[in-house]
């Protein structure tokens, strides 16, 4: 076997690995398997014979491969008129296998997608290559290229971010969570009586005109009327994730990780006294989100 057949049959064997890793850090199958394959060509052409830990190194290349798709994304993003930002829901990438993409955004969680979205590129880069994958901030320093100090920072900030930014002392989510948890299962199971008993009688809910329909009610008053309106929303409910959005419960409807709708709800007393739905891109792209906490 030649040096060449023998790197490719260890490639090979971690590209589950550098799947995972790619996905995470881009979060599209498409733009993974793109990065992975501009990967194997600089591996290929590389010297990779004296060393000694290849899967690591091989994880090295590919993130700094993500890191520049990261960044060409986000210059992208920035020269793109207003108007044009408005249009898109979703970042403008390549689509993978919709069964692949699907089956790789539930195993990494929708919400946390979503949220890491919200990162810069080294901010990314850094938290899912230490956080998730255990790479140490001396090799993660050498592909943001910072000081292994900085690069600590980078994922500390990106950590506080994911959890949802830095709360008020003392806020704790956990009771919110619980009844932002039992409307959507009730909602899941068509239980109008659990929506009721979730829903403060006051309650209003209010929608951006993306949020609804043409003809119906931008804000709508009343736990009964709430609850029938949200009962045409049962098969969304099932895509739907909880998730801290801006410092307080709510959730998402996020499609392959892709944000298409956030509620932020607000929660008195174990009820539910208020919803805000938002669909504008616009107004998703002002929303703050963390993953909350267990």
């Amino acid at each position: 076997m030649s040096s060449n057949e023998w790197l490719a049959e260890q490639f090979e064997a971690s590209r589950g690995h550098l799947k995972a890793v790619a996905f995470r850090i881009l979060g599209s199958a498409g733009e993974a398997d793109d990065a992975i394959q501009e990967c194997w060509l600089r591996v290929s052409r590389a010297d990779s014979g004296s060393i000694e830990n290849l899967q690591g190194w091989m994880t090295t290349v590919l993130a700094r491969v993500c890191l520049n798709l990261l960044r060409s994304r986000n210059s992208l993003r920035e020269e793109a008129l207003p108007e044009e930002m408005d249009r898109r829901a979703e970042p403008n990438v390549r689509r993978g296998d919709p069964q692949e993409e699907a089956l790789l955004a539930e195993s990494v969680g929708l919400a946390l997608l979503v949220v890491l979205e919200q990162l810069n590129p080294a901010e990314r880069v850094a938290f899912v290559l230490h956080d998730a994958f255990g790479v140490t901030f001396d090799e993660i320093a050498r592909i943001v290229k910072r000081s292994p100090a900085a690069t600590r920072q980078l994922a500390s900030r990106a950590r506080r971010r994911v959890r949802g930014g830095v709360r008020p002392r003392g806020l704790d989510l956990s009771e919110e969570r619980q009844t932002v948890e039992a409307f959507l299962g009730a909602l899941r199971a068509g239980d109008m009586e659990g929506l009721l008993r979730v829903l403060d009688p006051g309650v209003v809910r209010r929608a951006d005109k993306a949020a609804e329909p043409s003809g119906i009610a931008r804000e709508l008053r009343g736990a009964a009327s709430v609850a029938k309106e949200t009962m045409a929303y049962t098969r969304v409910a099932h895509i739907a994730q909880p998730v801290v959005v801006d410092e307080a419960m709510g959730f998402i409807v996020a499609p392959h990780g892709r944000l298409r709708i956030a509620i932020r709800c607000t929660v008195r007393g174990g009820k539910i006294t208020a919803m805000d739905v938002v669909a504008d891109p616009a107004g998703l792209r002002k929303l703050k989100f963390g993953v909350p906490p267990d």
